[in-house]
């Protein structure tokens, strides 16, 4: 019988730094989508003890994720919550990678068609957007430092992506 092993989505291509940047892969741990039936988003807030961020922003460990969705990270989902709202465990779905250092928003802004400037990108604001062809969410989670997510299916891409441009950007440098 075939054995198999669980590993990590970017398994064996991370971590890279290459100049002012490091690229590493994150272990998102637990992680389920909330989507709160009509009307319901107050009795899901105070099931799950704490409120839901506005769009675009994180609060604690919910993310906004989507229109009338948010991405639950590293926490337990109570069972009563289901009355509430649609819960999906999302919790292989992901390649989680951080992106940090002084020069990881001139990488991004070779990738990704949103303006990351932490003057319009503060720590806590998050994004659906691209990367390059791949659908991606990004959280900023330090000065320079930012949580990316992709389907766990595009890890390989979106490794290569990303180092791609970090070596691009270092060789200009």
């Amino acid at each position: 019988m075939v054995e198999l092993l669980a590993k990590s989505p970017a398994e064996g291509l991370l971590p890279y730094a290459k100049g002012a940047v490091e690229l590493s892969e994150l272990a998102l741990g637990k992680a389920a989508s909330i989507a709160p039936f009509k009307g319901q988003l107050d009795a899901v807030e105070k099931a799950l003890g704490q409120g839901f961020p506005k769009v675009g922003r994180t609060t604690g460990h919910v993310v906004w994720f989507s229109q009338g969705q948010y991405l639950a990270i590293a926490m337990d989902i109570p069972d009563a919550l289901g009355k509430y709202a649609a819960i999906t465990d999302q919790s292989d779905a992901w390649c989680a990678l951080e992106l940090k250092g002084a020069a990881a928003e001139d990488v991004l802004a070779r990738l990704v068609p949103i303006d990351l400037r932490q003057s319009q990108f503060k720590r806590g604001h998050c994004a659906r957007t691209q990367l390059g062809h791949m659908p991606l969410h990004i959280t900023r989670t330090g000065n320079d430092a930012f949580r990316l997510l992709s389907f766990r299916s595009m890890a390989g891409t979106m490794v290569h992506e990303i180092s791609r441009a970090m070596d691009l950007l270092a060789a200009r440098r």
